[in-house]
């Protein structure tokens, strides 16, 4: 006989690790296993072929996983039993005692079979499970699921594990939990990364957090983040007092729910999102699906990257339908001067919103006097206390007030003090 290869394994008698052969084999190019030949390739005829018989079909059926029993073979010929392995078709195969994890997944490497590595797991996952990273097995398989169930619950969704597979969080071959599983289970390993920044160019920090566990946590907790940092500013209309955000909430939600449902997680890095006081960046990982352009977004045509993903979302209502997020953001920013931008990249995909209480005075209601010193500083480029109060006919305290009032709301600066304070255009 030939020498032990890539193709070909002998065994002196049968051992309780046959089936880490069956797995390396059926992982790479197939091959044969012999029982009943030495490791020179010598025949040793078992005793007891039909007990050794049993015993090796036994455990290829109860210790490997996915069924590999479709592609194995078993012939008996003068006391030897041969074992041929076809490479399957469901790879990764693996011990079900330990998992899909290194430890329970071989390849046929030489004339050994080894332990795979991380990366070789996930490039036969991916092949297998096809590109939808969603769909692909989760290497994370000790997974639970309290924030989804009370999500779900509240939503009067069922979810439960005879669920599990129409949702689309365990496999169809093998009922392991797929990635989708991993991305709204308390477990999950992405991440939304929020900050507020002092300044334009969003390089001195105020505050930051980054928000993790299951995706329905993550958008709960990012949404109410950037609500606490959602300023208001007040005007008046007679008598009666108006509160204007500065980002319109649905805005917020739709954007954030955009970041989310179409990332591209098969990239670890986190969703941006940084609040400065002229915008909201949200960034997130992936640019357009291959075939669509900016364009096509705009008028509302969506492929989703994640479409079990999104489907989950539109059943539990947080979205309303696929390709309505950015036109609706865009109809609340349609009497505004500064308009939501959008930036894409083969790797990113960042929307912008605009402040709605800066650089959009001459379409705000806007308190005469706010009005009459705004023009004033336009003409005149800056002015004094004392100025204000003889522009407005005021007394000292009325025109402290009044310019400390346009300083919070973002549309003076007040520079200097005591004699040498100056009051310009923001």
């Amino acid at each position: 006989m030939n020498n032990e290869n890539e193709r070909i394994e002998y065994k002196r008698e049968f051992i309780d690790d046959i089936a880490k052969e069956v797995i390396a084999f059926a992982n790479t190019d197939g091959g044969e296993i012999y029982v009943g030949v030495n490791d020179d390739g010598t025949p040793a005829p078992l005793e007891n072929t039909d007990d050794t018989y049993t015993r090796i079909t036994n455990s290829v059926r109860d210790s490997v996983a996915p069924d590999v029993t479709m592609f194995t073979k078993y012939s008996l010929n003068n006391g030897v039993i041969k074992v041929n392995v076809s490479e399957g078709s469901s790879k990764p195969y693996y011990l079900k005692s330990k998992g899909l994890k290194p430890s329970g997944v071989y390849i046929r490497q030489g004339a050994s079979s080894v332990q795979a590595s991380p990366e070789q797991i996930r490039r036969m996952i991916k092949l297998s499970d096809r590109d939808s990273y969603e769909e692909m097995r989760s290497l994370e398989q000790e997974l639970t699921f309290n924030t989804a169930a009370e999500t779900f619950k509240k939503h009067n969704i069922p979810f439960s594990e005879d669920k599990y597979k129409a949702l689309g969080i365990v496999s169809i071959n093998d009922e392991l939990f797929t990635n989708l599983g991993l991305i709204i289970s308390d477990q999950c390993r992405h991440t939304i990364k929020a900050a507020v920044f002092a300044d334009e160019e969003n390089i001195n920090f105020v505050d930051h957090r980054e928000f993790g566990g299951s995706v329905f946590s993550q958008i709960e907790n990012a949404f109410e983040y950037i609500m606490l940092n959602n300023k208001n500013r007040s005007v008046f209309s007679g008598i009666d007092r108006i509160d204007i955000p500065d980002y319109p909430e649905a805005a917020i939600r739709e954007a954030l729910l955009n970041a989310v449902v179409h990332r591209d997680y098969g990239f670890s890095g986190s969703i941006i999102i940084n609040i400065n006081s002229k915008c909201i960046d949200i960034i997130s990982i992936g640019g357009l699906v291959s075939g669509l352009s900016e364009e096509d977004i705009m008028n509302g045509i969506s492929q989703p990257r994640n479409r079990n993903l999104a489907e989950m979302f539109h059943r539990l209502k947080y979205i309303e339908s696929y390709g309505t997020g950015i036109r609706k953001i865009l109809s609340l920013y349609s009497d505004q001067e500064n308009k939501p931008e959008i930036t894409i990249t083969p790797n990113s995909f960042r929307l912008s919103l605009p402040n709605r209480n800066i650089g959009n005075s001459a379409k705000q209601d806007i308190p005469s006097q706010y009005q009459t010193v705004i023009d004033y500083l336009k003409d005149n480029g800056s002015m004094t206390e004392e100025e204000l109060q003889e522009l407005l006919g005021i007394k000292k305290t009325r025109a402290y007030n009044l310019y400390k009032a346009m300083e919070k709301d973002g549309f003076i600066t007040v520079l200097g003090k005591g004699a040498e304070k100056k009051i310009i255009l923001k």
